[in-house]
């Protein structure tokens, strides 16, 4: 049995693409986050598989029953997908209490009225509302509404449960918080899960996968654990945190790795793995500033770069600094715990600084055909191991 099934789904708006021949298989309860910035598609796609758009072209399969087929002529609107949807706003009924509001999908499928009350309870319960059943549903706060359009979507147990980047008006906290109840109810419900957002975050607390979209097409789909650790594109790594991404050219192939001559700087980073190419092919480089060390070396195979702090940013938890290295910026993090090895000031704009970086921690990418990795004579690099 499939949890749903998109083919060749293609939707256009006038003479631009704003899905271009998806295909993507989701299994019987799998959470799959749709991630990507504004424009990318995906809340397009989810929308066809609501039904609230019509695609252009392709084919779409909710529990093995075909909701749309351009080719078979078929269009099931969306009231009989069997489906549940979250939006961002909570879309709630400013006239009707909280149980009117969560009950109104089962008056709608004529459910009995005592087996109406019991689900409605039971569902107020998951989404801890119980004792707030018959108040005004407007009378209380985001956080609370949004439970409840949570909870009116899932009264019914779809087959199917969509989900529109449903935690962007909440504050920090209360996003935590319900990122941990829309995960709950997903386990406990069995239901299959489609959600939208273009927070990296949010995807890989939720997902069991992730689709990285890119201008109506996927990027890549994974784990979270294989995207955080193994992107497949500079694209996909900026989306996923990776905060330095330096393009460059295959400089040299050792034994268990290979140099990147980063372009624009005489900057050479070493890379764990099998080399994408001979010397000269283009390649990039990405680490997290999590990952660099200050003035420590922390890995016999580590990349040494020496720059000059351009800015630092004390974040509470740690201190971020952007490092010149005479071409390229580098961002580098101590955290709260280290930076007693430091004295008040050096960690200031001006400062010299050395950086460490282990090759384990560097990913190589497919590079842009433009870098040349032409180097500039401004700041010393040393490549270890």
């Amino acid at each position: 049995m499939s949890g749903v099934r998109i083919a060749g789904l293609v939707k256009e708006f006038g003479g631009s693409t704003a899905v271009e021949h998806l295909d993507l298989d989701i299994a019987p309860g799998e959470f799959v986050t749709l991630l990507g910035p504004s424009g990318c598609g995906k809340t397009t796609t989810l929308r066809c598989l609501a039904g609230l758009e019509v695609p252009t072209r392709g084919e779409i399969s909710i529990a093995d029953r075909v909701v749309y087929s351009d080719t078979a002529g078929t269009f099931v609107p969306p009231d009989k997908r069997d489906i549940g949807m979250v939006f961002q706003s909570y879309g709630l009924w400013p006239h009707m209490t909280v149980a009117g509001n969560v009950g109104y999908p089962l008056k709608l499928a004529k459910v009995a009225k005592a087996q109406a009350r019991e689900q409605v309870a039971d569902m107020l319960g998951r989404v801890g509302l119980a004792e707030r059943i018959d108040q005004m549903a407007t009378s209380l706060s985001g956080g609370q509404q949004q439970r409840v359009a949570l909870a009116r979507a899932m009264v019914n147990r779809p087959t199917l449960m969509l989900f529109d980047e449903p935690l962007s008006n909440l504050d920090a906290k209360l996003r935590l918080s319900m990122r941990a109840q829309i995960r709950e109810l997903h386990d406990s419900l069995g239901t299959t899960s489609v959600y939208v957002t273009h927070d990296q975050e949010e995807a890989i607390a939720l997902a069991d996968r992730v689709v990285v979209m890119n201008t109506g097409l996927i990027e890549q789909v994974g784990t979270p654990r294989e995207l955080y650790r193994h992107p497949a594109s500079a694209f996909v790594a900026d989306f996923m945190g990776f905060q330095n991404i330096l393009q460059g050219t295959v400089g040299d192939v050792l034994a268990g790795g290979y140099v990147v001559g980063v372009a624009g700087t005489n900057t050479a980073v070493r890379v764990a793995g099998a080399a994408p190419g001979p010397v000269g092919t283009p390649v990039a480089v990405a680490f997290r500033a999590s990952h660099v060390c200050v003035n420590a070396d922390r890995s016999a195979d580590a990349t040494r770069l020496t720059g000059r702090i351009q800015a630092s940013t004390y974040l509470g938890s740690c201190m971020r600094v952007l490092v010149d290295l005479g071409g390229a910026l580098v961002r580098a993090q101590v955290d709260e715990g280290e930076l007693h090895r430091f004295g008040p000031d050096d960690l200031s704009p001006g400062h010299e600084v050395t950086l460490s970086v282990p090759a384990g921690q560097v990913v190589g990418l497919p590079g842009d055909d433009g870098a040349t990795g032409t180097p500039a004579p401004r700041v010393a690099a040393t490549v270890t191991g």
